[in-house]
């Protein structure tokens, strides 16, 4: 996919960055954190937040490569990106026709949980089922930041095994259709001024780039994706208000493809603007 931008900004030169509600827009240069591999070559692995560390094992064996990429704003091409190819599309004037209370999960899982479903039914027309799984919010002064690190959510084992354990007696026959999994993102104090949402085109990831990671839990072991920078494409959109969503497919057993995303720190961020808050909810779609 060709670039949208050439109005580059590469810091805080081009940016007002003294007035506190200036938005970003346009291509900017920001360094990602991507995947540096363990000095002794062997696997992959990190302890999640909470889950006790064996002794004698760090946190994590991998490092991070800190690179400056070029991120293209898609403010205005929307149409040209989709899921079954780039792994990412867009949606607008997304209004919500409840209260709701977002520092709450009940909340989000009754009142949130069903417009999510209703938004892919209607984007994904192929659609036969959805079941959502879970959700993140990240909230100022919350114990869930924006991730600064290049990643995608599940592993085609990982996927496999989510399917098998959210619907586990159905397991068998719904693996027989195409199985994806897409995240429903958006912010919740829009629009988003700080740690924008950075996200690659799959067609321009290679597989060699792909690494498993192992997540090792107390009572099981999952699997992410982390990524080595070779040369792929990078977009954001700009300034994503309340009502905007963005789709990330994380898993196609179908297609393939899946998306590299990451928070990253925007240079043009201006003092004083609002930190980002934000939710995903993640579905299984089968169709």
């Amino acid at each position: 996919m060709a670039a949208t931008s050439s109005n580059t900004d590469t810091g805080h030169s081009a940016a007002n960055t003294s007035n506190s509600s200036y938005i970003p827009r346009g291509t900017v240069v920001a360094e990602l954190k991507f995947y540096a591999p363990p000095g002794d070559g062997s696997k992959p692995f990190n302890y999640p937040d909470g889950t006790p560390i064996p002794e004698g094992l760090p946190k994590r064996n991998f490092g991070d490569a800190d690179v400056p990429v070029t991120i293209h704003d898609i403010r205005g091409h929307e149409s040209l990106f989709n899921l079954d190819n780039n792994a990412f599309t867009t949606m607008r004037g997304r209004k919500s026709s409840v209260d709701i209370d977002f520092t709450s999960d009940e909340s989000i899982r009754d009142r949130y949980y069903p417009e999510v479903e209703r938004l892919l039914l209607e984007h994904i027309p192929e659609a036969k089922r959805i079941r959502l799984f879970d959700h993140t919010v990240r909230l100022i002064g919350g114990n869930r930041p924006p991730v600064l690190r290049v990643h995608i959510d599940q592993t085609k084992a990982a996927a496999i095994g989510r399917v098998r354990a959210v619907l586990p007696d159905e397991a068998d026959e719904l693996l027989k259709t195409r199985v994806r999994i897409i995240n429903v993102w958006r912010p919740l104090n829009g629009p988003v001024q700080c740690s924008p949402l950075a996200f690659a085109d799959s067609t321009t990831v290679s597989d060699e780039a792909v690494v498993a990671v192992e997540h090792r839990y107390t009572d099981r072991t999952g699997e992410t994706i982390s990524l080595s920078h070779v040369d792929e494409q990078w977009y954001y959109w700009s300034g994503i208000g309340n009502d905007e969503r963005i789709l990330l497919q994380c898993f196609d057993s179908e297609k393939g493809a899946k998306v590299p995303h990451t928070a990253f720190v925007d240079p043009r961020s201006p003092v004083g603007g609002k930190q980002r808050e934000s939710i995903e909810v993640r579905a299984l779609v089968f169709s």
